[in-house]
């Protein structure tokens, strides 16, 4: 590892900032290598050097660590206060690590703050050049006209300390909720001092109050007070964020092209998806299954009926067709009936041959019921009147 300046390599070691240990060097308590340092150009390597503030050894380089914090409102932004009010770092003493706010959120407001110990990243965020997206939800008292909105999506004049006047870059603006003090979202690019209160104090309105809800790809999304471990890909967005579209302006965003007609899903994996193959029983072929041209004078199959099989014959005058899983006999088996005979229906079944004289003999046949009847009349009665 190439030797770096002192104060950089007790920085990125977590023991304090730079300004911290530039005057922790000319203080005499930072020995390298069993000397005393207090020269601020002096350059070691964490590697090969051993380093010691305080009479404490250097461990190298400090792990980075990206917190989301959802500040709350009467917190000052930033590490120390002279004062003696609460911090942002009373909120984040249990995270792993030393960090540091990334720009900040004034006393009154509250909403989304990123704290790393990557000074890297944390330059390229705060950086005016970066464009990176910043969301905040602000009540204002009073109700803008359109003509002040739209003065304050062109950019106005704000004051800065010493007096000096700069204009802000183009915003995007838009109501939320209607009330005598409406919420508006206001979308900015840059991070100057409290900028969105100046901003529409410029135009008449004070801002009562004012949340931060999103920083480029990061959303809000812990509760007051609260804060969470940004994870590897959130950490890969906010980079690619910092680094790229730093000329990108909101005039200049692409739109996005919505389609005309709704998709379907149904229709393209249909259209999509090729034929399957014909697989016959016999033969693995592959291809659609051939189909045998039509025999001259055959009319076209009817509702349930099959096509020929090889060998047999096409329907004669009278005959009616096939049913499912029927075959037809050859003609020198059953011939054909001949043309407009009818259909006979089956015979039925004859009684039996009468009884031969010997079986008549043997067992008389019993009376009708005429004869039976005419039989008890010509009775005389056993019983006589008295």
């Amino acid at each position: 590892m190439p030797a770096e300046r002192l104060q950089k390599v007790i920085a990125a070691a977590g023991v304090a900032s730079r300004r911290k240990a530039e005057e922790l060097i000319t203080d005499g308590r930072v020995v390298v290598n069993g000397q005393v340092v207090t020269q601020l150009g002096t350059k070691a390597d964490p590697e090969v050097d051993h380093i010691r503030v305080d009479g404490k050894l250097l461990q190298g380089p400090e792990r980075f660590t990206y917190v989301a914090l959802n500040k709350p409102k009467g917190y000052v932004t930033t590490v120390s206060d002279e004062k003696k009010r609460p911090t942002v770092m009373d909120l984040v003493s249990k995270v792993k690590g030393r960090v540091y706010p990334v720009g900040r959120l004034d006393w009154a407001s509250e909403g989304l703050l990123l704290m790393t110990n990557d000074g890297t990243l944390a330059n390229a965020l705060m950086k005016a050049s970066s464009n990176v997206q910043k969301i905040y939800v602000v009540k204002v008292a009073g109700q803008p006209d359109e003509g002040k909105l739209d003065k304050l999506r062109r950019g106005v004049s704000i004051a800065e300390k010493g007096g000096r006047r700069v204009r802000t870059a183009p915003a995007q603006i838009r109501l939320i909720r209607e009330g005598d003090n409406p919420w508006l979202e206001v979308t900015i690019i840059e991070g100057r001092n409290r900028q969105v209160r100046k901003m529409f104090e410029e135009v008449g309105h004070h801002v009562e109050k004012i949340r931060r809800v999103q920083y480029g790809p990061l959303a809000l999304d812990v509760p007051p007070g609260d804060w969470r471990n940004l994870t590897l890909l959130e950490v890969a967005k906010l980079k690619t964020a910092a680094t790229t579209n730093k000329t990108l302006k909101f005039s200049e965003a692409p739109i996005p092209k919505v389609a005309k007609t709704p998709f379907r899903a149904k229709e393209s994996v249909a259209k999509s998806r090729p034929p399957r193959p014909f697989k016959s029983a016999s033969a693995k072929s592959v291809g659609p299954k051939p189909v045998r041209p039509g025999r001259t004078g055959e009319r076209p199959l009817r509702t349930g009926e099959r096509p020929l099989r090889t060998g047999e014959r096409p329907l004669r005058t009278g005959e009616r067709p096939l049913r499912t899983g029927e075959r037809r006999a050859s003609p020198a088996v059953r011939p054909a009936r001949p043309a407009g005979r009818p259909t006979q229906p089956m015979a039925r079944a004859t009684r039996p041959a009468a009884r031969s004289a010997d079986q008549a003999r043997s067992r008389p046949s019993r009376p009708s019921a005429v004869k039976r009847s005419a039989s008890r009349k010509s009775r005389p009665s056993k019983f006589k009147p008295t």
